[in-house]
């Protein structure tokens, strides 16, 4: 994977792509923040060690020529991975391609409220901070539901996300439940893998007594509160079981969305 830029769209382009194959696992050479002939010279000597399928992201028509023929006469695959899509933009537009690297990340509005919005989840975890009235969302959940990576998870996509652990016997806010701008999500999972991901963590802290924490029992009265007190409020709430941060995520930006359009 060679980029002009941080790489990142490389990345998820070939992971997503790689999904699609089973018993499949990549073995990955990023080579970031080429803008030079002789760092790319780099690459393509790393290409020749160790060759496999190149994809890349270059704007510099003398580097993708370069990369080009180099990969041609090695009989190696080179996939311009953007090229289709800013190809079909230019002709429905009737413009012209820009051509700049890093054209995405150019430190506009919105990047500075993806950073502040970042800073806002992570003074929010796990109950700290107090101004939830100017989250976007609030996540809530009993322990191990994943609460914490969705919120850094949706800072990072710019959304303002505070989470709090919902535990029994231990009263929210009071001003959780007058909140009229934040969307309030609830996050739970079965039981079993809830026992199982504590356990875990347990066994990495070097703690093997039996309490109520990795109690199945006591786990799935847990897990019984929280929904209750969900539907109780009538907050939405999502099974993180079989979903990945990145899923989770998504269905909750499109409850955020929805919400949003009904306050406006």
């Amino acid at each position: 994977m060679i980029s002009d830029s941080t790489g990142e769209t490389l990345i998820e382009v070939m992971h997503a792509s790689v999904a699609q194959f089973e018993r499949v696992e990549p073995i990955e050479h990023l080579f970031a923040l080429v803008r030079s002939s002789k760092q790319l010279e780099r690459a393509l000597k790393h290409i020749s060690e160790y060759p496999g399928i190149v994809m890349y992201t270059l704007v510099n028509f003398e580097l993708r020529r370069e990369l080009e023929d180099f990969c041609a006469r090695l009989d190696i695959p080179a996939i311009a991975v953007l090229d289709p899509i800013q190809a079909t933009l230019s002709s429905y537009l009737g413009a012209p391609i820009r051509g700049k690297a890093g054209a995405q990340r150019v430190l506009d509005a919105e990047y500075y409220q993806r950073i502040e919005a970042m800073n806002y989840s992570m003074a929010h975890d796990d109950g700290q901070g107090d101004d939830f009235a100017s989250a976007d969302v609030i996540l809530l959940g009993i322990s191990r539901t994943s609460k914490t990576p969705t919120s850094v998870y949706l800072g990072h996509r710019g959304f303002r996300a505070a989470n709090i652990p919902l535990v029994p016997g231990v009263p929210l806010p009071d001003e959780i439940y007058t909140l009229k701008k934040p969307l309030i999500v609830g996050l739970t999972a079965s039981p079993d893998r809830i026992v199982q991901i504590r356990r875990n963590r347990l066994l990495n802290l070097k703690e093997d007594r039996s309490t109520d924490y990795v109690d199945e029992s006591s786990v799935k009265e847990e897990v019984v509160f929280a929904k209750r007190l969900f539907a109780r409020q009538g907050w939405p709430y999502i099974d993180v079981t079989r979903r990945s941060i990145e899923e989770t995520a998504a269905k909750i930006i499109n409850l955020i969305n929805e919400h949003k359009r009904q306050l406006s």
